[in-house]
């Protein structure tokens, strides 16, 4: 059932993204260009998002339980930290070059291009690389720590 209601979601989302124009890379970069040929419906999309999220969001925080799920899967982290400013920055740049971002890639997959090919294999690169460079740093012991415990000192 989760599988069904996240495809119905997506399908949603991908259809919202079309019908609003959003997929096209020109617009995004338009709304990006401030200085120039200023676009200002990627504004308007997102405004309309967040009027429409914000209610429903204040709704469901009230609520016992989701009605397809045993509980609700909602963001825990409230501080701003440098891998999320880092993050940001990079998908920013990403954006501001590709006009591309991962919801509208995906749905535009119904119209694939080269330009689509490369942003969707240089996104599942960048994801590939941050999941490795985090397994390493996990697996990698904390500075101070010593990684062979008989290195320790005796006490």
């Amino acid at each position: 059932m989760n599988a069904v209601t996240a495809a119905i979601a997506g399908l949603l989302f991908g259809f919202g993204l079309s019908l609003s124009g959003m997929v096209d890379p020109a617009r995004v970069v338009g709304f990006l260009d401030v200085a120039g040929r200023w676009d200002p419906t990627l504004a308007f999309v997102m405004g309309g998002a967040v009027l429409t999220t914000t209610p429903i969001y204040w709704f469901v925080r009230r609520l016992r339980a989701p009605l397809l799920a045993p509980s609700f899967v909602l963001p825990t982290k409230t501080r701003v930290d440098r891998n999320l400013l880092a993050g940001a920055a990079i998908f920013g740049v990403g954006w501001g070059i590709s006009g591309l971002c991962p919801g509208p890639a995906i749905a535009d997959l119904a119209h694939p291009s080269g330009p689509l090919a490369l942003f969707l294999a240089g996104m599942l690169a960048g994801t590939w690389l941050d999941r490795r460079l985090r397994q390493s740093a996990d697996t990698r012991p904390a500075r101070g720590d010593r990684a062979d415990p008989a290195q320790a000192p005796i006490s």
